[in-house]
């Protein structure tokens, strides 16, 4: 399984779109690993999770072919996360496609329901097909089982985290969420996973957030530190598993050379936009 991060930042991107701050001023002169758009990652180059509102430039970045993508997994309706104006350019008068089959999008009812509010006047019944998907039910998708279950971010929604297995390997793609609830906790400790990606928007500030022991909506290291030791203590993960951070605020106050430094001695490959991981 081979995974590249399109995009490792929160929903302002980094430098922040509108932002002045110190962090992004210094992302602006140092730029490298330091640029971060919204996040996005490509899955053996056909299933994408995410599809925020720079994809079109990650195609190009990252000189990607997005005609040949099977399948999209949305983790839920924020903006940074899920666009739907693109996918109108997937209708035939757009798109002219050797054997054309339809792009098939997994999400919840939220993200149904902003999908088709905004595309109900055009014709996609050949080009895009929604699928709204429940939590806890493991869905089988070309060589891929998606297993959809409920993240700790926005209220009134139900987001997701998706545990993801393909050929003998399985991901965890675990953000935007905060600490997980015991009904998820009690489905992840089933599994044994190669690649963990975790949400990170605080960096190294959560330790300090609210009255709580874990960060909630989003993680950041502390967080992370401990859903990494509840994996490896149950079985669910070991020394061989790769833990990824991603999905970075500039309010988290350390540039990408930073957080490494802090990440790496606690087991963490810190993301970067276009950075490539196979397991």
């Amino acid at each position: 399984m081979k995974i590249k991060f399109l995009g490792t930042a929160a929903a302002e991107g980094w430098p922040g779109i509108f932002c002045d701050c110190d962090m992004c001023r210094r992302a602006r002169t140092l730029k490298g690993k330091n640029i971060r758009t919204r996040s996005s990652c490509l899955i053996d180059d056909a299933y994408l999770v995410d599809y925020p509102p720079d994809s079109y430039m990650h195609s190009i970045v990252h000189d990607l072919d997005f005609s040949k993508l099977k399948s999209i997994f949305i983790t839920h309706s924020h903006g940074d996360h899920f666009i739907p104006q693109d996918f109108e350019l997937r209708a035939d008068t757009y798109a002219h496609i050797i054997n054309k089959k339809p792009l098939m999008l997994y999400g919840n009812t939220t993200v149904y329901k902003i999908f088709n509010d905004t595309l109900k006047n055009f014709n996609l019944e050949n080009s895009v097909i929604y699928n709204s998907i429940e939590p806890f039910k493991p869905y089988k998708i070309d060589h891929i089982t998606l297993l959809p279950l409920p993240a700790d971010h926005a209220k009134g929604e139900m987001c997701f985290i998706y545990v993801i297995e393909k050929d003998g390997k399985t991901l965890l793609y675990g953000h935007d969420s905060g600490y997980y609830s015991d009904d998820t906790w009690n489905e992840l400790l089933k599994h044994k996973f190669d690649i963990v990606i975790l949400d990170c928007t605080f960096g190294p500030l959560d330790k300090s957030l609210g009255p709580n022991e874990y960060s909630q909506g989003h993680m950041g290291l502390y967080t992370d530190i401990k859903v990494k030791e509840r994996l490896i203590k149950s079985g669910a993960a070991d020394e061989n598993t790769r833990f990824v951070i991603t999905h970075f605020s500039h309010n988290c106050g350390l540039l990408h050379d930073e957080l490494e430094k802090l990440a790496e001695p606690e087991g963490f490959i810190t993301a970067y936009d276009g950075m490539e991981v196979e397991v």
